[in-house]
Parts: C-alpha cells; structure tokens; sequence
C-alpha cells in the first residue's frame, strides 16, 4: 500500500505501491532523498514550493496552483504519473483565492485531501468535499496564517474524511528545525473522526 511521510510543516511524501514518488508543499524536514516523479504546489509561499530540495526522476513533472486554477471559479482535474489530481478551493485572509488550491488525489484506492492553507471554503460547506468520500485529509491550524484548531475540527466535520490529520500547527519561527514547527498539545486539540496525529519524520500506510 501507498505509504505517507510527513516531513513537517505542511510538507509530505507519498510512496506509491509501484514506487512512484509524489511530495506535497515541499520546504522542510528530511525524506527529499529519493527523485520525485511528481510535485505539487498548492501556493507559491517559500515555505511550500521549494521543487529543488530534491532530485528530479526522469520525467519529473511539477505541477503549481497556476496550472490547475488558471482562471477564477475554474478548476481542473488532471492526471500524471498514475494520480489522478482534482483542485479544489483554499483560501483565508493570508492567502489569496485565486493564487491557491487545495488538491484531492487518488491513487491506489486511496482518496487523499490535499488542503494547503485555508481556512473554511465553500466546497466544504457545500458538501462538495464530503461527496467525494475522502478517506484521508490534512487540516492547517497554526491559527496565524490559518484557521485556528478549533475551525480545522469544524472543517475535518464538513469533510467527513475516514481519517483526519493536523499539519502546519505553528507559525514559522525556525524552519531549520521541524520539530519547532509542531506543537503535540494543539495536535491532541484537534478533534475528527479517525484522528491521526503525526510528528515530523512519521510515516503512515494508507490503507484504502
């Protein structure tokens, strides 16, 4: 099965059964040794698109909010790389509508949530989201630059996602140390259904 690492922040990797390799909002932590075969970008903020930070696999493709919310209301689904990748709203004060997505992605029998920052959107209070039959999602709770924990749970509610996870819950202080960038106390304040809490480094399996 696909397996998650979460490198910190609102930075991952996916591992796919035939071994392709896919980073989400690439910044910090470790894990950037192995070539990616797909990258995506769910807004042009330093600390989400460094498509650098590791090697690039014979027909690496990157793929940023621009390419899949090309104008405003429009957004596109594609595939690559075996993910088949749909964008869907993002956006709070910080973080303008039309320069972000969110990504829903589906690949090995997993439907996995995406969400960059935001804050509440419309597509999850129209159900949208929730018709999708999300099995794994990430929520943003820094309460700085994004919704606060309390609003991440009444996200993770609106979603209804199998499993919920909590992600970039500190605003940026060292970005050399990810651990500095996770607070365990305002994980275990988030609340959803199948809550996952992950710290830097931790991998997960996605079970479909």
């Amino acid at each position: 099965m696909a397996q998650m690492l979460y490198q910190g922040h609102g930075s991952y990797r996916f591992v796919l059964d035939d071994k392709t390799v896919v980073y989400v909002d690439p910044f910090v932590g470790d894990g950037y040794d192995l070539p990616a075969d797909l990258i995506l970008v769910t807004h042009e903020h330093f600390d989400h698109n460094q498509v650098k930070k590791m090697p690039h696999a014979r027909g690496c493709t990157i793929i940023r909010a621009r390419d899949v919310h090309p104008t405003p209301g429009e957004y596109l689904s594609m595939d690559s790389h075996g993910v088949h990748i749909t964008a869907v709203q993002a956006y709070n004060k910080n973080h303008p509508v039309n320069e972000c997505v969110g990504f829903v992605l589906e690949f090995d029998g997993v439907r996995f949530y995406a969400s960059g920052d935001t804050s509440t959107t419309d597509d999850m209070t129209s159900g949208k989201l929730k018709a999708l039959g999300i099995d794994y999602a990430v929520f943003p709770g820094d309460g700085f630059y994004n919704m606060d924990v309390a609003e991440a749970s009444s996200c993770a509610a609106l979603v209804g996602a199998r499993h919920s996870i909590p992600v970039h819950l500190v605003p940026m202080s060292n970005p050399d140390d990810p651990s500095q960038l996770f607070s365990r106390k305002r994980a275990k304040a988030f609340q959803a259904t199948g809550r996952i809490i992950l710290a830097a480094g931790e991998t997960l399996n996605l079970e479909p």
